[in-house]
């Protein structure tokens, strides 16, 4: 039984890593596509458009942080596995919900070259949802 809770801990961080590699490559696609565009409308390309490109890269430190926790942690080993799955989880979808997000803001910032501070606050709330999942998580282990 031991083995699940162990199991939940590298579970938390492996979904959540693949939910960040998945946000990025989404507003990575969009911010390369926003470049090309503006190099072929003879436009500066504006660099500020990796902000939009990198931002789900934080569900992963997230699920890093929460793994440790779990590792420290004497609770049930089965609430541990279940905690790793549905933490991870919501780590991993707010961080493709994040880079869909940048992929429109960096579209829209390149087009128009403004909305920048409108733009990240959408990208900003849907970090929220796995800024939730890792402290209420970590309250949740006492």
């Amino acid at each position: 039984m031991m083995n699940l809770g162990t199991l939940g801990t590298a579970i938390c961080m492996g979904i959540a890593a693949i939910g960040s590699a998945i946000g990025i490559g989404i507003a990575g696609q969009a911010a390369i596509g926003a470049w090309k565009k503006c190099y072929m409308s003879n436009k500066a390309a504006p660099f500020i458009l990796t902000v939009f490109a990198g931002a789900p890269l934080t569900q992963t430190i997230y699920g890093f942080l929460l793994m440790q926790q779990m590792k420290s942690a004497s609770a049930d080993p089965l609430f541990l596995l279940g905690m790793g799955v549905f933490s991870g989880l919501a780590m991993a979808i707010s961080a493709v919900a994040q880079g869909k997000a940048g992929a429109a803001g960096a579209d829209a910032l390149a087009e128009t070259g403004k909305g920048f501070s409108q733009y990240i606050t959408v990208v900003g709330l849907c970090e929220t949802v796995a800024l939730f999942a890792l402290v209420f998580s970590m309250v949740a282990l006492g």
